[in-house]
């Protein structure tokens, strides 16, 4: 894994670990590295999609906004291909206020990045524009949605229908970027 990130010139990455994986928890710690962050894989079928469309007004889709609105790096995924992206931008009183990406592969929609400006939190725009990836996700024929969620959203997550399957260990090297086999 470090070889590869290295040889990409990726210098920031982490390990995602199951949690009943103590064998590869161990290396890891082993290796230097530290657990930074728990997030709850969590997946529904679409089939199963029981909440209606939200009535939400909705910006063109624009990959440079979308990075500002999450509050990420200009450079995130600078070399992938944004087309293969599906961005939501939610706007409030003439601003966009709340974004989320959504990415399908092989017959699931992974949903990613969802986040709200700090002046627009606790209106519901995350979940409404997970509810609109859900229902766009379907029309685009995928059987199945997924998402790693932080403990202050899974009950979100669940009322929109998804279930939990368990956590994900985040583990980063404990001295910035790694370098030597992995």
């Amino acid at each position: 894994m470090e070889r590869v990130y290295a040889a990409a010139g990726v210098t920031r990455f982490a390990a995602w670990v199951p949690e009943w994986d103590g064998a590869m928890c161990a290396d890891l710690d082993r290796r230097g590295y530290r657990l930074d962050e728990r997030t709850r894989a969590m997946g529904m079928g679409l089939a199963d999609l029981a909440v209606p469309v939200p009535d939400l007004e909705l910006a063109p889709p624009d990959w440079a906004e979308y990075l500002r609105v999450i509050e990420v790096p200009a450079d995130l995924l600078a070399g992938a291909d944004h087309d293969a992206f599906h961005v939501l931008l939610a706007r409030r009183d003439g601003e966009n206020v709340a974004a989320a990406m959504a990415y399908d592969h092989d017959g699931d929609c992974g949903i990613y990045n969802v986040g709200t400006l700090p002046h627009a939190r606790r209106r519901g725009l995350g979940t409404a524009l997970t509810a609109v990836h859900l229902h766009r996700a379907r029309e685009r024929g995928c059987r199945t949605a997924s998402l790693q969620s932080t403990p202050e959203a899974e009950c979100l997550y669940a009322a929109l229908g998804f279930r939990d399957l368990g956590v994900i260990l985040e583990f980063v090297p404990a001295d910035g970027a790694r370098e030597g086999p992995a």
